[in-house]
């Protein structure tokens, strides 16, 4: 696996790799698993970028802050970046790679100054609006979800489905296709003109996490 650093500011469009795992904190904790070794379990399995993601405040920053830097330390001999969701804080604390943002967090603008200049920056978008809006500012990527009924967020939307990914790709900025992507349909999305696809609970369907990356990995990179 080729290693990545951080993207300078001015380094021009960011690539994402086809496979972005999500950690989310709660979910691997409700499951029983360490959030930090199944990290290290998505890095071995050849992950190139992935986020850590906790929406309830359990044990709260301190907590989160702990995660995070050994998820950071996991990924930093493997060239694996790491991307904070919500928390520019947490992000820039941890020597993380970047932060991803909601509509309702700080602005992707906002978001680089407390997470450092150099940071990688996404946005989440679920509607045509969003799109545009995140496509004329500063962000990386833009998130476009859910695309599919997903059952491990609430995000206050029915399924999006692909055309709406088809009409992020026409922006020109890198996609991700988040929400109920599987094993299944996640070469869909990636026709529609996803860059990435954003993998959550599917990742958690069985006991070798690191197995899952690589199966994964081997649909998404076809063709490539």
């Amino acid at each position: 696996m080729t290693g990545v650093s951080r993207k300078p500011a001015s380094s021009g469009a960011f690539r994402l790799p086809p496979l972005y795992p999500i950690i989310d904190v709660d979910l691997c904790r409700m499951r029983g698993l360490d959030p930090v070794a199944f990290a290290a379990s998505c890095v071995r399995g050849g992950a190139q970028l992935v986020q850590v993601r906790q929406k309830g405040n359990a044990g709260g920053t301190a907590a989160l802050l702990a995660v995070v830097r050994g998820v950071v330390g996991e990924g930093r001999a493997a060239g694996t970046r790491v991307i904070v969701n919500d928390r520019a804080d947490v992000a820039a604390m941890s020597g993380a790679d970047g932060v991803h943002v909601g509509q309702q967090d700080l602005p992707p603008s906002a978001a680089r100054l407390v997470a450092g200049a150099d940071s990688v920056i996404g946005i989440s978008t679920h509607t045509r609006e969003q799109i545009d809006e995140a496509a004329a500012g500063p962000a990386d990527y833009i998130a476009v979800g859910p695309i599919f009924r997903t059952t491990t967020k609430e995000t206050g939307y029915d399924p999006r489905g692909l055309d709406l990914l088809e009409y992020a790709a026409r922006t020109g900025r890198p996609v991700v296709a988040i929400g109920g992507i599987t094993s299944v349909n996640a070469r869909d999305a990636l026709n529609a003109g996803a860059s990435a696809v954003a993998i959550i609970g599917d990742l958690l369907s069985e006991a070798d996490p690191e197995r899952r990356v690589r199966e994964f990995l081997d649909i998404v990179t076809i063709g490539q």
